[in-house]
């Protein structure tokens, strides 16, 4: 069974905002001829490397909530600007929206079990979650009704 990561998208205001962040980063590295890829800098290389590489991903909670994940496509050393070394999370560059899933702040990355995972939205409900606001969407899942 897969294992997955849970992390903190800081900055990201809605899974939208997310998704244009990362499409950014993608034209900018296109525009400095490098290989389009996203990924996450992170300080501690994940101990559990195959399980996490076994169909894992990132959940990224979002104003405190569960709201999207990506697929985990690599985990390889790498730099931040500074020179320091960090672990880059290569990512897949689609967002799947999940359940909405209060989750209270932490730090880091934590290791999330799939039995614990929220499920992804599929077909009429993915869009009618996804049509509403943030703010909406946010107390919805807070009051445990989405």
């Amino acid at each position: 069974m897969a294992l997955h990561l849970i992390k903190l998208s800081v900055g990201s205001e809605s899974v939208e905002d997310l998704a244009a962040w990362q499409a950014e980063r993608l034209r900018q590295m296109k525009r400095d001829r490098l290989k389009p890829e996203l990924f996450h800098r992170t300080f501690q290389m994940p101990k559990r490397r195959d399980e996490l590489l076994d169909g894992g991903s990132i959940y990224w909670v979002i104003k405190g909530i569960v709201q999207a994940r990506q697929r985990l496509i690599d985990l390889r050393e790498g730099t931040r600007e500074d020179g320091t070394p960090c672990t880059l999370l290569i990512l897949d560059s689609v967002l799947v929206q999940v359940r909405p899933t209060p989750r209270r702040a932490f730090q880091g990355w934590r290791y999330l079990a799939a039995t614990d995972a929220p499920n992804d939205l599929a077909g009429d409900r993915r869009d009618e979650i996804a049509d509403m606001p943030p703010k909406l969407r946010r107390e919805l899942a807070e009051l445990g009704l989405i």
